[in-house]
């Protein structure tokens, strides 16, 4: 059986962000898993210059990553209670590749929250899109302190909370996909 590509799509391109320490370990932890295969999507490496879907919006290279994507697992800051433009100019790209895969959420905060309200923005947007969530979100608060200034995790605690969201999205990736294979026959 070959492996599933399930991508962890990092949420931002601003300067000096951390959440980037949190998605690397996420995907650091995701392939400890043999039947998967990821890979952080960093937006700063993508061109995505415009809103919507049109096709001057969208990056060749992102579109080839998500057409062949099972799932993702998805880390954002929280910015102002929300999700960064970049995060959401990156997903609005694409909507056809997204169509009935699993998706799981990382939120990451300087305060004790660890994103939850950016959490709760995405899973709505990602609805609309065709994305299926998973009920386990990991929170990652107090990024200046959980990481240090090397991306080196403090509490190694987190590696469980991880594994355990890896697990689902691993499991929901083959429901999921089993069922797309068989789509045509279900008239969906």
């Amino acid at each position: 059986m070959s492996k599933l590509y399930i991508p962890v799509l990092a949420g931002t391109t601003r300067e000096k962000r951390r959440s980037i320490y949190a998605a690397r370990l996420v995907a650091e932890v995701g392939n400890t898993f043999d039947e998967i295969q990821t890979e952080v999507i960093d937006p700063i490496d993508y061109t995505f210059p415009g809103d919507g879907k049109d096709p001057e919006n969208k990056d060749p290279k992102y579109t080839e990553k998500t057409a062949k994507a099972q799932g993702f697992f998805i880390v954002t800051p929280e910015y102002n209670h929300s999700i960064p433009g970049s995060l959401k100019r990156m997903l609005d790209s694409e909507l056809t590749n997204y169509r009935h895969k699993p998706v799981a959420f990382g939120g990451v905060s300087s305060g004790p929250w660890g994103g939850v309200r950016a959490i709760e923005q995405l899973a709505i947007i990602v609805r609309n899109m065709g994305l299926v969530s998973t009920s386990k979100d990991i929170q990652f608060p107090r990024i200046n302190e959980l990481f240090d200034d090397k991306g080196v995790l403090q509490n190694e605690d987190f590696i469980q909370y991880i594994h355990k969201a890896w697990i689902e999205l691993i499991w929901m990736s083959k429901v999921l996909k089993a069922g797309r294979d068989n789509e045509s026959s279900n008239n969906i």
